[in-house]
């Protein structure tokens, strides 16, 4: 059984949920990438199930709802005083002289942070670039700037103060996931037992 997806989803959380089923006999193949390539190999015959960050379009693929992602600033523990005094007296443009932490050079995140809580378009460069949100997290709680993370990604950092939320929207931003499989995959019965696990596992993420 083949299952694609984000990276830092598959294996800070997909991986440990489907634990039981492979050390009950399901054989399952991974794979990690951006969701367009993952639709395309899914399509193609690749994958059975894929995770995806937004709904595929058209209704060759099945796709339902899987979780949804809330997206939280943050600092480490010795930069967030600072950053939150700033923020609170001068806003938002304040955090733009620390070092920005991100995993791609266009800010998707932070920039959809920006917009959702602040309203406004974020006019800034990352100081350090990390093509996976684990090292943006290793890297900020390390001390180097802020960011913005997944809360499922910075969980425990959150819980035991190595990271800090600078700021706490009434309304934060949310990203949904979703599980999409090729209708082929429904004949797959370690798929659809693959499928059924996520669905119930996602409702703690």
């Amino acid at each position: 059984m083949h299952l694609a997806g984000p990276a830092e989803l598959i294996c800070t959380q997909v991986l440990p949920a489907l634990a039981p089923l492979v050390a009950g006999g399901v054989r399952l193949r991974t794979a990690t990438g951006l969701t367009d390539p993952l639709l395309e190999e899914l399509r193609a015959g690749r994958h059975d199930l894929v995770i995806a960050t937004s709904r595929p379009r058209g209704r060759a693929l099945l796709s339902v709802p899987l979780a949804d992602e809330e997206f939280v600033l943050v600092a480490g523990a010795a930069a967030a005083p600072e950053l939150i005094r700033g923020l609170a007296s001068e806003g938002p443009a304040a955090l733009l002289a620390a070092p920005l932490v991100t995993y791609a050079e266009d800010l998707p995140i932070a920039r959809r942070y920006w917009r959702h809580v602040f309203g406004r378009r974020l006019e800034s460069r990352a100081a350090l670039t990390v093509p996976d949100l684990r090292g943006v997290c290793a890297a900020v709680t390390a001390g180097v700037g802020w960011t913005v993370l997944p809360r499922y990604l910075c969980r425990a950092e959150l819980a035991s103060g190595t990271l800090v939320p600078l700021h706490t929207p009434q309304d934060p931003p949310i990203n949904t996931s979703y599980l999409v499989a090729r209708p082929g995959a429904v004949d797959n019965p370690h798929a659809v037992r693959v499928r059924n696990r996520l669905l119930e596992a996602a409702r703690e993420w």
